[in-house]
């Protein structure tokens, strides 16, 4: 038996519904959810750390700009893509900058308006440990989920499925 199949093995099964519980399926699945995504959110914090030399909420930040065409995004729609208010995006924004990971730039015709994107280094330190990154995540969602818990999640997102195999 791996080491991950130890610790799924030991973890409690996901309660079902039975008509006569408290909480509803909806609210049932969402905590699953919810513990299965901190799970994955403590392990990737060293990981980034590690590897990035930024923050968890940083490494959200890059992650969301690497799926942006090449000049980024306002700091608005970061700003609201992530949930975050502004004036703590744009701490985060300044933090990368300074390591040479993002570069702000004004938006032409509107004097208060920012773009962020990622740098050429950004990119590429992404590109380097996005490996070692995804296979963090993996890893996490298999020791904190049973495997009909697993089967569910990878429904919901299918590139799970076939990272698993």
């Amino acid at each position: 038996m791996s080491r991950s199949d130890a610790r799924t093995a030991s973890q409690p099964a996901c309660p079902r519904a039975s008509g006569d519980g408290l909480l509803p399926d909806e609210l049932r699945a969402w905590m699953v959810l919810l513990a299965a995504t901190g799970t994955v959110e403590q392990r990737l914090r060293s990981v980034v750390k590690e590897t990035l030399d930024v923050s968890h909420d940083e490494f959200l930040i890059l992650c969301l700009l690497a799926e942006q065409p090449r000049d980024g995004l306002r700091m608005t729609q970061v700003a609201d893509l992530l949930g975050r208010p502004k004036t703590r995006l744009t701490y985060q924004i300044a933090c990368l900058q300074r390591a040479g990971l993002v570069v702000r730039t004004t938006v032409c015709g509107d004097k208060r308006g920012v773009r962020v994107a990622l740098t050429d280094t950004a990119r590429e330190l992404l590109r380097e440990t996005s490996a070692l990154l995804a296979g963090t995540v993996r890893q996490a969602l298999a020791d904190s989920m049973g495997p009909d818990q697993r089967a569910a999640m990878c429904a919901l997102v299918p590139d799970l499925d076939d990272a698993a195999h």
